[in-house]
């Protein structure tokens, strides 16, 4: 994958649910990454799937080989630098880890941060962490940078409860960063919200550069006002500015397709394949060629109320 994202996969829980074993994933060019982690399995609090099942919040960890990364030897030959995971919890019940892994090297512009809320010892949002590849001046801003509800791409995140895409960064009057962005050429973005800890508020960012982007495609798609389909509620894609009107009349049912099932299911999914789905996003994504795509359901209080997808 010529993006930010070198590399996604999936973790589940085993049968007794004791520990956390390989379920899928896409690594592009890293094979052997891939046979590496095959054989793995992880307990609660171990390694970076573990500790996200322990700590119930996602997790940006910026140096995989000097930390409890277990498979540092792999990423190092990888070229694997950072890895950020996502647990996503029905309650208190785990479902997946979802794990993404990014390089470091002398032309990768972008970021993967952390923000959160305590209620109780702030009323604004601040950095946990992230990685920003070699855009130095934008991560110095960024840990200096706290965030009111609404404002910014994590504050929209916080004050929505949504997935929330946003393009054009380095001129819009809604990210706060946008000089800073506009700089560095990062111009487009995704926010994730995360509800895995009652109470407390996080948002994921994935910052995209024009040079290497995040993913090439952003979707996000929510049940319709019946609750019987899920509808397109926003989308960016590097090679169709059109995204929006393609997808204006179509819905995909419960259980249809990669993003259906992760919808059912609650669980992500990943495809290498995506362009030979027999809907509208196999055509739209063959069409614009594309082939690999993960699905992130997005889950509050046991329900799934949207599933994001990005495509490489």
């Amino acid at each position: 994958m010529k993006t930010f994202i070198q590399a996604t996969e999936i973790w589940t829980p085993s049968r007794d649910r004791s520990i956390l074993e390989y379920h899928d994933g896409l690594y592009g060019e890293h094979k052997a990454f891939r046979l590496a982690s095959e054989k793995m399995c992880f307990g609660y609090d171990q390694g970076l799937p573990g500790k996200a099942w322990a700590q119930r919040r996602p997790i940006v960890l910026t140096d995989l080989q000097h930390s409890y990364f277990l498979r540092r030897d792999a990423a190092r030959e990888a070229g694997l630098t950072c890895g950020a995971a996502v647990p996503i919890f029905a309650g208190d019940y785990l479902l997946a880890v979802l794990v993404f892994y990014c390089g470091d090297d002398e032309l990768r512009v972008g970021a993967i941060e952390l923000w959160h809320n305590d209620p109780a010892q702030a009323p604004d949002m601040g950095l946990v962490d992230g990685y920003f590849g070699i855009a130095e001046s934008f991560e110095w801003v960024s840990r200096h940078t706290r965030l009111m509800k609404g404002f910014g791409l994590p504050g929209l995140v916080w004050q929505s409860g949504m997935p929330e895409v946003m393009g054009d960064l380095g001129h819009s009057n809604r990210f706060v960063r946008r000089d800073d962005a506009r700089r560095v050429g990062i111009n487009k973005g995704l926010g994730l919200p995360s509800f895995c800890i009652p109470g407390q508020h996080y948002a994921m960012t994935f910052l995209s550069a024009l040079g290497t982007p995040i993913a090439r495609r952003f979707e996000v798609w929510a049940p319709n006002q019946a609750g019987d389909a899920l509808i397109l509620r926003d989308g960016q894609c590097d090679r169709n500015p059109a995204l929006q009107e393609e997808y204006r009349f179509v819905s995909l049912g419960r259980g249809a397709g990669l993003l259906g099932r992760a919808w059912d299911t609650g669980l992500p999914a990943v495809t290498e394949h995506i362009a030979e789905e027999g809907s509208a996003i196999g055509e739209s994504a063959r069409k614009s060629g594309l082939d690999s795509m993960v699905a992130i359901p997005i889950l509050e209080a046991a329900q799934c109320k949207a599933v994001v997808a990005m495509y490489f």
